[in-house]
């Protein structure tokens, strides 16, 4: 890999990891379409250590709070009834089933289902979900002409079975084209949570899991010999600073904005992605690597 491949690749990872429009499938048809090798599962697992570390310092208040919270909740009963402390279960609930399904399915996350067409379809189909999740959310809050708004809720509503569900719907990111963004919040959209809320807890919920990817692909990456390490490295600091910028975007964005142009996004690059693999200009395996 090129140290210009690396800028690339960085700010891609960075610009689309937190937009509802999958960083791994965006990683993947960079690759496809500038005719160089696909960057790998690995690549990407240590790359989303820069975007996860842009979400421990935006959050940090956040984070610490729930921290501090659940650590003396261990101890200290009384502590237990505390939102904050609760937050820290449910974020450790709802990693287990990406936790599970990775390493069940880590052989088909690292070959069949990098597929392109696989990604063309989980880009379109999970686009419909998201635009439909979406214009639910926006009924609800608009209410109708002969309704008022419904009142949607809270993380401070959150439980377990929900925290189950959205740990599921995190999980479904594992394939390339459905994006962990998108679907943690269009799952809590249907769930009848607000658009801000949803994302808060769905970048929180990213945390151990992306950094428990990471330093996973990390330790068997340094036992290869194969890892352009100093571009990789700077890949991932490209990735911090463009996430950082992402993230204070989006968060204001959601809360007026429908995801509506993403959603559209989705869908035409999608069917563009099928029509040329269809014709035969781009290979389903196209810059895939063996090594």
């Amino acid at each position: 890999m090129s140290w210009f491949e690396s800028l690339v690749l960085g700010l891609v990872q960075g610009l689309t990891e937190f937009l509802p429009v999958s960083s791994s499938a965006h990683l993947r048809l960079t690759a496809a379409f500038s005719g160089w090798h696909d960057p790998g599962a690995a690549f990407t697992a240590i790359t989303q250590i820069g975007t996860e570390a842009a979400v421990l310092i935006y959050f940090r208040k956040d984070i610490a709070g729930i921290l501090s919270a659940w650590f003396r909740s261990l101890y200290d009963r009384s502590m237990r009834r505390d939102h904050d402390a609760q937050m820290g279960w449910l974020v450790i609930v709802g990693s287990i089933p990406i936790g599970v399904l990775g390493v069940t399915f880590k052989d088909q996350i690292e070959g069949p289902f990098r597929d392109l067409r696989v990604t063309a379809t989980m880009l379109i189909v999970v686009g419909v979900v998201i635009g439909i999740a979406d214009r639910l959310a926006a009924r609800d809050e608009s209410g109708g002409r002969h309704r008022a708004p419904k009142q949607r809720k809270t993380l401070q509503d959150l439980g377990v079975k929900d925290g189950l569900i959205f740990g599921l719907c995190q999980a479904c990111a594992l394939v390339p084209g459905v994006s962990r963004s998108g679907a943690t919040i269009s799952g809590g959209l249907f769930m009848g949570y607000r658009r801000e809320a949803a994302a808060r807890y769905s970048f929180l919920l990213a945390i151990p899991a992306v950094l428990a990817s990471g330093l996973f692909e990390l330790k068997d990456a340094m036992e290869s010999d194969h890892v352009a390490w100093g571009p990789t490295i700077f890949a991932t600091v490209i990735a911090f600073g463009s996430g950082y910028a992402v993230i204070a975007w989006f968060m204001k964005y959601i809360s007026s904005k429908s995801f509506m142009p993403f959603v559209w996004y989705r869908v035409v690059l999608g069917a563009v992605i099928i029509a040329l693999v269809t014709a035969g200009v781009l290979s389903p395996h196209a810059a895939e690597s063996a090594g």
